[in-house]
């Protein structure tokens, strides 16, 4: 194996599948494996590198899959193993590296562990497994801590005994279907050892690692203090209950174990922190990679995101990992509809692509993203999100499924027909973005993404960028919104970011999100990539 062969993270494309909305292939109006291998070559065909497939893991499905009752099978609702193998060939056969999520941060209610645990009582070696502790106040009738869910309300449900009396209460930093592990106990780390050799025992190329900065938390379960909620979906407000230092052990035992195959596994960490403490999980002997989230929260603004790929590719050189760019996800409102919505929220998430595949790193693209997909406004009584019912937060309107054909039968293409409705509700019109629509538009987001895509992986071939280019900022004190930097000595990334077009620096247009005026300048809520 080639040098290139074992570093291909350093610079790759990787799509992200959410397998409930990809391609439902038995009609039960759930995504399936067997949907993802059938549409497998459109990834192919966009110019990934890899794909990044979400929990299809056994769950009872009650956080769609990351509340794992069996991390060594497949839940029958997405197929089973023999399915699993054949996506692995296929993969293969389409020349694309096959990433998979792993979740150790917490386990489902229905784990045969966690069952364990409850029928064993108080005391006992099996609830050791997990964090079970005494309430406080004279009846225990108070939580053990003062901790919040990630998804709104406490981080703390009460059991009921054998006896039927009120017990114990367990640690849930979700919902309490999904108990965390105690990853302070000694049969966590070696049972999840048997976990990761299993799937890259199966031929899976890597691993993205849920909630990576979590699984220790301080000794003792501490007050929070000062207490206060955690913000939705913000562990990281909780120090107490993730980046522990403890943490970085179980990602050099893992890394040893990645390395030891003759082809190299991969880590990729979930890990939404502060770059600089992000960055201490990219160490040489840790993870891989670990997703730069910045840019998901940050607003539409030049000095905004000049300052965050700043820092992102300073602390980059200084956790040894090229950074791990992402402006979309599974768990964010849709690229378009943040910045905006309409034609130019439109316009600014194609230049953010253009943007992001122009920036020195790796690069994931969220399933969708490539048709430049729009949050939708899923009706409250059919939305479906664990958060939504106790935080008010719905993450359902980025996961609606994907639109294959422009006609509305079997949901635009997503299920055959005839078949049961989709999970969620298809909007009237969604065949307007579909793969068919946008193939036949030469104009179009998908067209934009192939070639960039295209263009992107000419010039990694050729040397011409690498995954480590230095940036230079270039700056004209114009203040007109343009911010551009150049990578090596040729390659130069232009987005206008103002009201006015900017003027483009010297070199020859290899591509833009969109029409440059006839002065030869970049319109506003565009991105531009030119080569001297």
């Amino acid at each position: 194996m080639t040098a290139d062969e074992a570093d291909w993270w350093r610079d790759a494309v990787v799509y992200q599948i959410y397998p409930r909305s990809f391609a439902d292939a038995d009609g039960d109006g759930v995504g399936d494996l067997a949907g993802i291998t059938a549409r497998l070559r459109h990834v192919a065909e966009l110019g990934a590198q890899a794909v990044w497939v979400a929990p299809f893991q056994r769950s009872p499905q009650a956080d769609h899959g990351y509340d794992v009752s069996d991390y060594c099978d497949v839940d029958p609702l997405f197929g089973d193993l023999t399915a699993f193998d054949g996506l692995v060939r296929r993969a293969h056969d389409l020349g694309l590296r096959l990433i998979v999520d792993l979740v150790p941060n917490h386990c489902s209610r229905a784990h045969p562990l966690f069952q364990a645990a409850l029928a064993a009582g108080p005391g006992s070696r099996e609830r050791a497994r997990f964090h079970f502790a005494t309430g406080r106040g004279p009846d225990g009738a108070v939580p053990p801590n003062n901790w919040s869910s990630v998804f709104g309300g406490p981080a703390w449900t009460r059991v009921s005994e054998a006896d039927g009396s009120p017990g114990e209460w367990y640690l849930h930093l979700y919902a309490p279907e999904q108990p965390d592990w105690n990853w302070r106990d000694p049969r966590t780390a070696p049972f999840f050892d048997e976990v990761v050799r299993f799937w890259y025992d199966r031929g899976v190329d890597g691993l993205r690692i849920d909630v990576a900065h979590g699984l220790f938390k301080a000794e003792g379960l501490p007050d929070l203090d000062p207490p206060g909620p955690v913000g939705p979906m913000r562990l990281r407000a909780n120090p107490l209950a993730c980046d522990r230092e403890e943490v970085h052990d179980v990602y050099r035992r893992w890394r040893s174990l990645a390395d030891s195959y003759r082809r190299p596994r991969v880590l990729v960490g979930e890990v939404n922190l502060a770059p600089g403490r992000s960055a201490r999980y990219t160490r040489p002997d840790e993870l891989h990679q670990a997703f730069a989230f910045a840019f998901l929260t940050a607003p539409w603004d030049t000095r905004a995101w000049q300052s965050i790929a700043t820092e992102l590719l300073d602390e980059g050189v200084r956790g040894g990992a090229p950074v791990t760019w992402v402006v979309e996800n599974h768990d964010v409102v849709r690229s378009p509809t943040r910045y905006g919505g309409g034609a130019r929220g439109a316009a600014r998430a194609r230049a953010a692509l253009l943007a992001v595949l122009g920036l020195p790193g790796a690069a994931y693209l969220y399933q969708g993203q490539e048709l430049g997909l729009p949050e939708v406004d899923v009706a409250p009584q059919a939305r479906q999100d664990p958060a939504w019912s106790r935080s008010g937060v719905s993450r359902d309107g980025c996961r609606v499924p994907l639109p294959w054909r422009r006609d509305g039968a079997g949901a635009c293409g997503f299920s055959p027909v005839p078949a049961r409705p989709p999970w969620l509700p298809v909007p009237a019109g969604w065949g307007g973005y579909s793969v068919e629509t946008q193939e036949a538009d030469p104009a179009s987001m998908l067209q934009l993404c192939r070639a960039a895509l295209a263009v992107r992986r000419r010039l990694h071939l050729e040397r011409v960028l690498t995954a480590d280019n230095p940036v230079a900022w270039i700056d004209d004190g114009d203040g007109d919104g343009r911010l551009a930097a150049q990578r090596g000595e040729s390659f130069t990334l232009v987005l206008a970011m103002g009201d006015t077009p900017v003027r483009l620096p010297e070199g020859r247009l290899l591509l833009a999100s969109g029409p440059v005026t006839n002065e030869g300048r970049l319109p506003p809520d565009t991105a531009a990539w030119l080569l001297r």
